[in-house]
């Protein structure tokens, strides 16, 4: 089982359990989290939702065999469908993320309410190295809260960042050392087990009104650019170099 569920005191936790392949999502696993995601939602224990990873890897981002082998990003599709669960969750998400996220492993926790990374995280946005562009509303919500320079480097040129970098750019609540991150992370869901729930749903839905209609828009924009080029000449040259172990050589690719 490579996404494990389990509800405990009304936190119902979302593991990426792939270490071999360091979590790297299948579409699979993108199933199985917008199928976990949905249970929670109609779940009313659960007050709280916790997606977390294993020591020391939160995901490696999409397995690059696996989704070549898919028909694209349609509405309907394993990601989108995890996309716009987790987009339009209506209860507080709390991630919990050590070692390296990359590429959905970082734009995922736009969509999480409280990011709480481990102080040697680091985070990696590969989407243009590897012929694609950003999704999950990234190219959205990245410059809307860090700023165009700072997004442009890490969209652009895929710059790598670090935990603290990713605080500053107010994609996280708190950096921890990674022995505390998920003991703190599930404390912090399981404080939402004493607050009204209706409460709860109803703040989230006002902190998100303004850029609700925006991010799903942008999902699928994205979605539709993504999928014309994953077919390209671009894609399988980055994908062909990044197999072989060389850099790619984009001068004939068109």
């Amino acid at each position: 089982m490579t996404v494990r569920y389990h509800v405990d005191q009304g936190v119902a936790t979302l593991e990426l359990a792939r270490p071999e392949k360091k979590n790297a999502l299948t579409l699979a696993m993108y199933s199985a989290l917008a199928d976990h995601l949905e249970a929670a939602a109609g779940d009313e224990s659960v007050r709280a939702i916790l997606i977390t990873g294993q020591p020391g890897i939160f995901t490696a981002g999409n397995d690059l065999h696996d989704f070549l082998q898919s028909a694209g990003l349609t509405p309907d599709s394993p990601p989108i469908r995890f996309m716009l669960a987790l987009a339009r969750a209506e209860k507080p998400v709390v991630a919990a993320v050590t070692g390296a996220a990359v590429g959905i492993g970082v734009t995922l926790l736009l969509h999480c309410d409280l990011v709480y990374l481990a102080d040697d995280s680091r985070l990696t946005m590969p989407f243009v190295s590897l012929g694609l562009v950003p999704e999950f509303a990234s190219s959205l919500l990245v410059p809307l809260w860090a700023g165009h320079a700072r997004a442009s480097e890490k969209i652009l040129l895929g710059l790598p960042f670090s935990a603290q970098e990713a605080l500053a750019m107010g994609l996280a609540s708190a950096v921890l050392p990674a022995a505390e991150v998920l003991g703190h992370a599930r404390a912090m869901a399981a404080r939402f087990n004493a607050l009204p729930p209706g409460a709860v749903r109803e703040s989230k839905r006002l902190l998100k009104r303004a850029q609700a209609r925006q991010v799903e828009e942008t999902i699928l924009e994205e979605a539709r650019s993504f999928s014309t080029r994953l077919g390209g000449a671009e894609v399988r040259e980055a994908v062909a170099a990044f197999f072989e172990k060389r850099a790619p050589d984009f001068s004939r690719a068109r």
